[in-house]
This record gives C-alpha cells, sequence and structure tokens, in this order.
C-alpha cells in the first residue's frame, strides 16, 4: 500500500469525521463537496472535532493543528483528486447521485487512483461500471464516531483486484481503524445487516403509535443494559441518513408503513431543521437529552 493523497468526497457528519481521522494519522487529505456553502459546514464540524480529539484521544495542540494543515478544501472535483492515491466517496445514500458522481469521478481522477465507496446499504457491484475501473473499486465503510468506534468494513465486489482489496485493508489499519473483511457482497455489510433492522423496527413503533421514542428508547436501555436507545442513536446517524433508506426501501418495496415513515421524517423532522444530534435536535433535543438524565429509567 502506497498511499499519501486521499481524497473524501462528500463533507457531512461522516466525512468531516473520515477526512479528519485520516489526516490525524499522517496523510494529506483533499475535502471535495458541491458548493462553498458545504465546505463552510464542513469546517465548522471539523473544529467541533478538534475538540473531540483532545478530550477523547488526549491529543495536544500540536497533533490538532498539526492534522487540521494536512486537510485542503475544494468545490472543483478535477483539482480535489488532481494527485489522488485513493478517493473515499461519503455522498449521500442515493444510488442515483452516486451513479452520476461516480461517472463524474472516473473522468476526472487520475489512471493510478482507487475509489471507495462509504454507502451503508448499497453494494459497490452497483456502481462499479459507472466507475470505469471497476478492478479498482470497493467499498469501506466506517461507523459513526470513527475516533471511537473504530471499525472498517472492506467489501469487494468480484470484480475488484485482489492487491486493491489488500492495499485498502492496510489503509484502513493505517488510520487507526480495526479492519474487518467482507469477502462477499452483502447489502449492509456486517454492521449495519444487524443495526438497520433494529433501527427500523423502532422507527415502525413510532409511526404505527404504539409508543413514543422515549418509551421505545427506555425499554430498550433497561431491558438490555445498553447506553443508547434506538432514537438516540438515530439522532447520531443523523436523520437525513435514515430518511434516505427508508425512503429508497419505501419505492422498492410499496410498502405502506415504510411510506408513511418517509413521510413522517420528512415531514416531522427534516422540514423543521430537526437532522439529529449535530443540529441540536432530532428525536432529543441537544446538549442534554432527556435520555441523559438521572430519572430516565426509572418510572
Amino acid at each position: 500500500m502506497d498511499y499519501k493523497n486521499i481524497t473524501v468526497a462528500g463533507s457531512g457528519v461522516l466525512g468531516s469525521q473520515i477526512a479528519y481521522q485520516t489526516a490525524f494519522k499522517g496523510f494529506n487529505v483533499a475535502i471535495y463537496d458541491i458548493n462553498d456553502s458545504a465546505i463552510e459546514s464542513s469546517k465548522k464540524r471539523l473544529a467541533k472535532l478538534k475538540k473531540n480529539y483532545r478530550n477523547d484521544m488526549g491529543a495536544s495542540e500540536a497533533q490538532l493543528d498539526a492534522a487540521y494543515g494536512r486537510l485542503s478544501f475544494h468545490t472543483n472535483l478535477a483539482e480535489a483528486v488532481a494527485d489522488a492515491d485513493l478517493v473515499i466517496e461519503a455522498i449521500p445514500e442515493v444510488a442515483d447521485i452516486k451513479t452520476a458522481f461516480y461517472k463524474d469521478l472516473g473522468k476526472a481522477a487520475p489512471e493510478k487512483t482507487v475509489f471507495v465507496t462509504n454507502s451503508s446499504t448499497l453494494l459497490p457491484s452497483q456502481f462499479a461500471a459507472a466507475t470505469g475501473r471497476p478492478e479498482k473499486f470497493l467499498a469501506l465503510h466506517f461507523a459513526n464516531t470513527i475516533r471511537i468506534n473504530n471499525t472498517a468494513e472492506i467489501m469487494k465486489h468480484p470484480g475488484t483486484a485482489g492487491q486493491v482489496f489488500e492495499d485498502v485493508i492496510q489503509f484502513a489499519e493505517a488510520i487507526g481503524m480495526v479492519p474487518l473483511p467482507l469477502h462477499k457482497e452483502q447489502p449492509g455489510y456486517i454492521l449495519n445487516s444487524l443495526l438497520v433492522p433494529f433501527l427500523e423496527a423502532a422507527e415502525l413503533l413510532l409511526v404505527k403509535k404504539v409508543a413514543d421514542v422515549e418509551t421505545v428508547d427506555k425499554t430498550w436501555m433497561i431491558a438490555t443494559g445498553a447506553p443508547l436507545g434506538p432514537f438516540a442513536i438515530l439522532d447520531v446517524v443523523g436523520i437525513n441518513t435514515a430518511h434516505n433508506i427508508v425512503k429508497a426501501k419505501a419505492a422498492a418495496t410499496g410498502n405502506p408503513k415504510f411510506v408513511e415513515l418517509a413521510h413522517m421524517l420528512k415531514s416531522e423532522y427534516l422540514d423543521k431543521g430537526k437532522l439529529g444530534r449535530e443540529t441540536g435536535e432530532g428525536f432529543y433535543s441537544y446538549p442534554n437529552p432527556a435520555f441523559m438524565k438521572g430519572d430516565f429509567l426509572k418510572n
């Protein structure tokens, strides 16, 4: 593995984390997004991440500043990938958007560049042809709060070159992740094969009016000893991501409950700016959500 220059395409909640973690581990990182507004939002996220790395990782100011100094910001794709050894795609979980992006990326990136998708539910084989370099394309999926939840699921498709697969495994380890190789395509990899049905089950309880948010989370936390309930987890993941996944499932299955759930997430949360923990409000209000209060698990 001889990667030095990394481009992260998409500077949202997880894209910003991937970029900073990679820079923190010594790589040069170009952050690409579609406009200046998105880049400015990323810079605000990165400023918060510096504080988190200080508190959670014991990082010094010199380390934090050095990591930030290895970042560059771009709204021109060709400039962002001009010298990229690896491009990590972390754009919205919408198949058409990803397909269009890979067609543009394939034309803009040097021949040497390897592409990976951070898609949480979609398969690399869905986009392999669009990249124009299927042998240099695979999936690299991170969990949220990657500095602490440092898993990296590496999943190849049938056309991925064996050496490229091994190189991405080495890269994941080099940026402080625990590499988890998947040798066969699986929607949702390992983590989301377990997590997404769990979160959907909670959301359906809400949309069916079986129980409210706090009751569902309280049930899970008391009965299993888990530190977070499903709706608290959804606030970390981001309600926009949850909505994209549910919307796609509604379109694929026609299940009226998923249609209703997608509508509810959009009208009651996204349209009201309630995107999750990052915006200060989602299913809970932050920085002092109800589930963190001392009496939450009591009668």
